[in-house]
C-alpha cells in the first residue's frame, strides 16, 4: 500500500485544535532559543578576539586548548542546540511548518475554497484566526471569520 505523499492538509478545527499543545512548545522553544543566546554572548566574553569567527557564527567545536569554563560552555551549547531542532521538529511533526524560530511564527497547511492556503498561528493568539495564500506571505493574511460564516451557511 502506498503511504500518501505531500503536505498534512488540516482542517481549521484540526488545526485549532494542535493550539494548546503548539502554543506551549512553541513558548519553551523561544525560552530556550533566548538562553541559547544568552550562552552565546557569554561564550564570546571568554573567547579571545582572534579565535572568534568573523560571521555571526559561533565555533562550539571543543578544542584541547579551551578552558575549562569554555569546554564546559560549549558542551551546554551543543545539548541545548540539539534539544532546540529537535523541538522544532517535533512541531512540525504535529502538522506546523515553523516561518520564523525567533517569533515562534506558524503555518499550516489548510483548505478553503478547494484551495491549499497557509493557516497562520503565532504566540498570543487563542486560535487561528487568518490565512494567506501559499504564494504570500505573512503580510498577505486575510481574516478567517467571513470564511468561517461562508461554510456554516
Amino acid at each position: 500500500m502506498n503511504e500518501p505523499t505531500g503536505p498534512r492538509v488540516l482542517s481549521i478545527e484540526e488545526a485549532n485544535a494542535l493550539v494548546p499543545e503548539v502554543a506551549m512548545l512553541v513558548q519553551e522553544q523561544l525560552e530556550l532559543g533566548a538562553t541559547i543566546q544568552r550562552l552565546i554572548a557569554e561564550l564570546r566574553e571568554l573567547v579571545p578576539l582572534e579565535a572568534q569567527q568573523p560571521t555571526d557564527m559561533v565555533d562550539i567545536t571543543l578544542r584541547s586548548e579551551d578552558a575549562a569554563e569554555v569546554r564546559d560552555l560549549k558542551s551546554e551549547l551543543g545539548k541545548l542546540v540539539r534539544h532546540y531542532r529537535e523541538g522544532w521538529r517535533f512541531v512540525e511533526g504535529l502538522g506546523a511548518i515553523v516561518k520564523d524560530t525567533r517569533t515562534g511564527l506558524l503555518d499550516f497547511y489548510g483548505k478553503i475554497d478547494d484551495r491549499v492556503v497557509w493557516l497562520c498561528w503565532r504566540p498570543g493568539d487563542a486560535s487561528i484566526g487568518h490565512y494567506h495564500e501559499l504564494d504570500q506571505g505573512f503580510s498577505g493574511q486575510k481574516p478567517l471569520e467571513p470564511v468561517r460564516r461562508r461554510m456554516l451557511n
